[in-house]
């Protein structure tokens, strides 16, 4: 960030930007050592191909319960606190792994390891439906909307910078020691309880307002009713979430198949896989400034359309690598020249959808309902979760890497028309936020 842009953000927006800066630091070691965990739990551990998708589906599947955590964070208004308790408890399993063996003797003699695995990660990513929303309604509380997209760029960026570092550090530890992630995840789990109680430390006073006094489950039901007319009164965000289920289920069924492809078809070790999975993210580190200004200008469904076109792009060349082997090895990496275009348009993805899964929805509303659209959101991606990780699984199985990838591409094809259509026949509703002071 320049200087002359730092000097004219209030008091408020200056702490908020701290705090989120060292929150996307530390998380971004975490997502680092995360990149590689379908590698490790695929070459180290030996799972199976649907564990793998199970691996893949929980990262996603947990958003099912913000139909249930929506509520409950409604009625709290203490969600610095909510947040604290969050952190502790679904970090502290992490440490669990030091006790996990280190040789694939142990593995594949016991499934117990495998389903313990699971059991961790399954905890962990349960953070995201509480931390997730939380975080676009501290944001967007104390971001000004002109900065909001700007801002929040620039905390990804930070995330990105330090997931690629470790990401590269990592594997070259895993080419030495398959086994790292015994003791490296316990670090993690200590981190990430600093991380969210970072997080935790950023100014929210909630709008006064009354409850209605109702049982929590009578409010569950209320706040079902309520993301039902969201997604019935307010037709471009319909628009927008019915292409987001297109758009979930190619990333989704592509997501563990590409690490398959990677370690099946290409034969990849650590190194090679660390590249793959971290250099796209040099491009997304140029981009993201860029991406953080344009969100804020353009429509997000023509934005969106942007995003989407980018992934459709990288399943394409990984499709061709089928084809097309020609290869040089650097330094321990197998370079492949048509998985080039993947790592393009894979940054390009990179640096526009995080933006646009994490605060898009955030464009259809007003500042105070900024968590329920976004909850909205995330239980929908939930919801597409229960079928599409595993669907991938089954038409590889069935159909082969090429059947699967196409399949995928003629879906997200359907998702970006969907956007074009919106974006043509329906306009997004009159911001009424006001700027926090």
């Amino acid at each position: 960030m320049k200087p002359s842009h730092y000097k004219s953000l209030t008091k408020c927006e200056r702490k908020a930007f701290l705090l989120h800066m060292l929150f996307s630091l530390v998380e971004g070691a975490i997502k680092g050592v995360l990149v590689l965990n379908e590698f490790v739990f695929l070459r180290s551990m030996r799972g199976t191909e649907y564990q793998l998708g199970f691996l893949f589906q929980f990262s996603v599947l947990v958003f099912l319960f913000l139909i249930f955590i929506n509520e409950f964070i409604r009625r709290m208004p203490r969600k610095r606190k909510v947040l604290r308790y969050t952190g502790f408890f679904t970090r502290l399993p992490l440490l669990l792994l030091a006790f996990f063996p280190q040789n694939q003797e142990a593995f594949t003699a016991s499934p117990m390891w495998h389903y313990m695995f699971l059991g961790i990660f399954f905890i962990y990513f349960s953070y995201q439906p509480v931390v997730l929303p939380i975080i676009n309604l501290l944001l967007k509380h104390n971001y000004r909307e002109e900065n909001f997209g700007r801002l929040y760029s620039y905390g990804h960026t930070i995330h990105t910078v330090m997931m690629l570092t470790v990401t590269f550090f990592y594997g070259l530890l895993l080419d030495r020691d398959h086994f790292a992630f015994t003791y490296i995840w316990p670090v993690m789990g200590v981190l990430g309880m600093f991380s969210i109680y970072m997080l935790s430390l950023i100014d929210y006073t909630p709008s006064l307002k009354t409850l209605p006094r109702s049982t929590l489950w009578q409010g569950v039901k209320g706040s079902v009713g309520s993301m039902v007319k969201i997604m019935k009164d307010n037709v471009p965000y319909r628009h927008f979430e019915v292409s987001f289920l297109f758009y979930g289920f190619t990333f989704m069924s592509s997501a563990t198949i590409i690490t398959l492809f990677f370690e099946r078809e290409l034969g990849l070790n650590y190194t090679s896989m660390a590249f793959y999975r971290n250099s796209y993210n040099i491009v997304a580190i140029f981009l993201l400034p860029f991406f953080g200004r344009l969100i804020g200008k353009m429509d997000p469904r023509r934005y969106g359309m942007i995003t989407f076109g980018s992934i459709l792009m990288y399943i394409l060349f990984v499709v061709l690598a089928q084809n097309f082997r020609a290869h040089t090895t650097i330094l321990n990496v197998d370079i492949y020249y048509i998985l080039l275009g993947y790592i393009l348009f894979h940054g390009i993805f990179a640096a526009s959808m995080p933006l646009l899964w994490n605060i898009g929805s955030a464009y259809f509303c007003g500042k105070e309902e900024a968590d329920t659209y976004q909850a909205v959101h995330l239980s929908l991606t939930g919801l597409r979760a229960i079928f599409a990780p595993l669907l991938g699984v089954f038409f590889y199985q069935n159909f082969g890497f090429r059947v699967t990838f196409l399949m995928g591409i003629i879906v997200i094809a359907i998702g970006i028309a969907i956007l074009k259509y919106s974006e043509r026949h329906t306009r997004l509703p009159k911001p009424v936020n006001k700027s926090p002071s």
